[in-house]
């Protein structure tokens, strides 16, 4: 038997269909295939774009941090005067080969095209604003600059120029803001309840080592550290007392340092060059030229072997305004003297009465006239007599409750002196916190004594015990100096950052307002603290003065700290230079 098979025929048409189904395939194969390179190659372009926009972006970051580098230098170390100065500099500042290698290609411009170049404007307006943290009870007269620059890399196939801005702002901090401020280490111990009203700042080290409470009522801020405890060199024993922060988030540790711009050292032994006289051939523009009590003041008064004489300041007249001798008779003299029993020296002091002062001021043809009818508010005093082992040249005011209309400050390189009550003609107001009726006042000195109401010149020679102290007010910045503690001598801290050289007591009060500035080592009041028969501590009713919070009612000639913000930064699209 036979068996057949019988094989499937195919008709031409199914032919055709299936090789057309292969070519569909085919076709969506490769159209898949072109998506996939398309999308591969735009997302190499775009990833190699996002690269290169990262890599312009921090190029041009890096031009305006060179032009935020050298603004900061410049006015950390001479101010925003200098800044102002060197405008046009900066906007030739941009990265170069010279710099780096890495720059060759590179061009930046100022937004506006022209090559080479760094937009740089300062804003319109100086503001007087509050400061953020950790400087929050502070405020600062403000400049705000705007730095732009657009960058791009001609060896990258990606035309591509991306811009950065930064602002930064300047901060002068007037210095008497502070109830307490060191430009190094500060020590605060006390042996009697002590309530600190007023922000407290340290530029070093801050110990807190109190023998009773203490209490902070605002900020209290230290570069290095705050410590409950008494300086490595102090041997006497542990703090016995206790502390309270009464806003604790304003306790803060490091903090950025607030400096002066006194040129490329800001040391306290360097700093303490601002009350002294220039040597000579000293430029007055100079950054530590700017900064003397010597140049700022609208009066200057010598003192010398042979006599007194006084001129107009460097900032009114060069100098140029000769006071008449007779006139000057009328509130200096020089021909007292009383014993320092702290200092073992006999005081000679120049007897500045800023009753007379005030008087002659508002009257009289020569000082007057250069000052364009206005009151003087500042007096500088040169002390030029030959000295001796057993004698102290110093700056002494009297008679010092009425001050000129504008407010007064005394400075000289010497230690100085206050006789009785300082800045208040309203009775009712003398030993309170009550400052409305006072003027803006400041003492810039070697270091700065307390003689009370009660003090005579005569008694100065007797025993402690006899010397004995009556209550007393004083309203006025001090910035002075201090006897550093060394083993085994406590500096006095700055519960005795004013000196006395009475018997005080409980019972008689020392009332004072103020803002106490620590910025040096004396060098003429130079003995240490603690010695028998100098003085006991008066009950000390202390306050910073809170009219020190307004610009208008600083003391006249206040140096203000310095302070960098960084305050806006942005990328922009090239050709822009202002914030989005």
């Amino acid at each position: 038997m036979r068996i057949s098979f019988l094989l499937p025929t195919r008709k031409a048409s199914q032919n055709g269909s299936a090789m057309l189904l292969t070519m569909i395939l085919s076709g969506v194969a490769l159209a898949l295939l072109a998506g996939a390179l398309s999308w591969s190659a735009g997302s190499t372009r775009l990833t190699y774009r996002s690269i290169q926009y990262n890599r312009s972006q921090a190029a041009a970051e890096a031009a305006t941090d060179k032009v935020v580098s050298q603004i900061t230098r410049d006015f950390l170390y001479g101010s925003e005067n200098l800044v102002v100065n060197n405008l046009n500099t900066y906007r030739s500042l941009v990265p170069q080969s010279s710099d780096s290698s890495y720059w060759t290609n590179w061009v930046f411009n100022d937004t506006a095209g022209d090559l080479n170049q760094t937009y740089v404007q300062r804003g319109t307006s100086i503001s007087y604003i509050s400061l953020n943290a950790p400087y929050t009870n502070l405020q600062a007269f403000v400049s705000t600059y705007t730095i732009v620059s657009d960058a791009k890399d001609t060896a990258s196939p990606q035309d591509l120029t991306v811009g950065v801005l930064q602002q930064i702002q300047l901060a002068s901090i007037p210095i008497f803001q502070f109830a307490m401020y060191s430009s190094g280490n500060m020590e605060i111990s006390c042996g009697q309840p002590f309530d600190i009203t007023g922000p407290v700042h340290s530029n070093g080290h801050l110990y807190i080592e109190p023998d009773s409470s203490m209490k902070f009522e605002s900020g209290v801020t230290a570069v290095i550290d705050i410590l409950f405890q008494r300086d490595p060199l102090d041997t006497r024993g542990s703090p016995a007392g206790s502390v309270v922060y009464v806003q604790p988030s304003l306790k803060q540790s490091p903090v950025g340092a607030l400096t002066l711009p006194i040129g490329t050292t800001n040391t306290p032994e360097a700093i303490r060059e601002i009350i002294e006289p220039p040597p000579s051939g000293e430029d007055p523009t100079s950054p530590i030229g700017q900064l003397r009590y010597y140049n700022e003041c609208d009066m200057v008064v010598t003192v010398s072997d042979t006599g007194v004489s006084a001129t107009s300041g460097y900032l009114l007249n060069n100098f140029q305004t000769v006071v008449p001798t007779n006139q000057l008779q009328s509130f200096i003299s020089t021909s007292n003297s009383f014993y320092d029993a702290r200092e073992n020296k006999t005081v000679l002091p120049i007897d500045l009465n800023i009753g007379n002062l005030t008087a002659w001021s508002q009257t009289n043809s020569s000082l007057r006239t250069t000052l364009i009818g206005s009151n003087l508010s500042s007096v500088y005093v040169v002390d030029n007599r030959t000295p001796h082992a057993t004698t102290l040249g110093a700056v002494r005011v009297v008679n010092g409750r009425q001050l000129p209309p504008s407010g007064l400050t005394v400075a000289t390189a010497r230690p100085l002196y206050v006789l009785g009550d300082y800045n208040q003609t309203n009775n009712g107001n003398m030993g309170t916190t009550n400052t409305s009726t006072t003027r803006p006042a400041s003492l810039a000195a070697d270091a700065i004594t307390i003689l009370s109401d009660n003090w005579t010149d005569a008694n100065s020679t007797s025993p402690v015990a006899s010397r004995v102290a009556a209550s007393t007010t004083v309203n006025a910045a001090f910035l002075t100096g201090v006897v550093e503690t060394t083993y085994g001598n406590y500096s006095g801290g700055m519960e005795n950052f004013p000196r006395f050289l009475e018997t005080w007591g409980l019972s008689n009060v020392f009332t004072y307002n103020g803002s106490m500035i620590k910025m040096f080592p004396s060098l003429y009041a130079t003995n240490v603290w603690g010695l028998g028969n100098v003085y006991d501590p008066p009950a000390r009713n202390w306050a910073f003065d809170l009219n020190f919070n307004d610009p208008t009612k600083l003391p006249p000639k206040t140096p203000s700290l310095l302070k960098v913000i960084r305050n806006k930064w942005a990328s922009l699209a090239a050709g822009q230079n202002t914030p989005p």
